[in-house]
């Protein structure tokens, strides 16, 4: 018989959504986050330290809120620093003080496995190009991507493990010390992240880009994903198809096309993950 006709995409942007002031385009890399499903259970946090306080300390009573009673152990992903026993014994100090146990998938001989089993994943910052590699070599996409979008095992990422919970690590603020096989990353959540955003100083000298300049250079390029710019202290907590913004600052959100937008606490962000799902 005649094959059917395959549906064409329209080039035009998509219907401006009411309430919002954004015409949103129809992303090309939208499909990477189809597995989403109300499953889906993620914090992503800025920054691992605040000024003036302790490893994860400004964000623990989020931690607790979001792993509740039910997780007793975390499996910890090191990868983004070289020193990995360090990296996890200072974790597992601050989860236990918490009320949790931490495994840390470097000292496991089957990290697949360890995914598999594990109650909850926790990856810490560091270089995302050095975290992202490791991923990929020990062949982990995949499995965390099927635990946390299809079983729904809570995520908790900061900085860098924030950065590889999005569609890609091209607005990540690190240097390419190694180079993962993409910068395709778990696509957790169909648009990017960069985390420490910092505003301009109009009192700096500096003559370098700012961040927000390097942000627009990535919207230059076509098809390019919407970037919530997360300030230290803030975190966004995504629950099925809803993410709100948390913390004490705020976060500015780019879109291609757009003006930046600046944003407080409490923000509902749910409306960036309806264009990929």
């Amino acid at each position: 018989g005649t094959p059917p006709r395959r549906r064409e995409q329209s080039s035009r942007p998509r219907k401006r959504r009411e309430g919002r002031g954004l015409a949103w385009p129809r992303w090309g890399w939208a499909g990477a986050a189809r597995m989403a499903s109300r499953r889906r259970r993620l914090l992503l946090v800025s920054n691992s330290t605040l000024h003036g306080g302790g490893y994860l300390e400004h964000c623990q009573e989020h931690i607790q809120a979001f792993l509740g009673t039910n997780v007793k152990r975390i499996l910890f992903v090191p990868y983004a620093l070289s020193d990995r026993e360090a990296y996890a014994k200072m974790a597992r100090e601050k989860f236990e003080s918490l009320g949790y146990g931490l495994d840390s998938i470097h000292q496991s001989s089957d990290p697949g496995e360890s995914v598999r089993k594990a109650e909850a994943i926790f990856i810490g910052g560091g270089n995302t190009f050095r975290l992202l590699k490791a991923l990929y070599d020990h062949g982990l996409i995949q499995p965390i991507r099927k635990r946390v979008l299809k079983d729904g095992i809570p995520y908790i990422g900061s900085s860098a493990g924030t950065n590889v919970a999005t569609i890609s690590i091209n607005t990540t603020n690190d240097m390419p010390i190694v180079y993962p096989p993409s910068l395709t990353a778990l696509g957790l959540v169909p648009f990017n992240i960069n985390p420490h955003y910092l505003d301009p100083d109009v009192n700096s000298t500096h003559m370098g880009e700012t961040r927000e300049k390097r942000i627009l250079q990535y919207h230059e390029e076509p098809n390019t994903p919407p970037v919530l710019g997360l300030r230290e202290g803030s975190l966004l907590l995504v629950e099925g198809n809803k993410a709100t913004l948390q913390g004490k600052t705020g976060a500015r959100l780019f879109v291609r096309g757009n003006p930046p937008t600046e944003h407080k606490p409490g923000m509902d962000f749910s409306f960036l993950l309806a264009e990929g799902s």
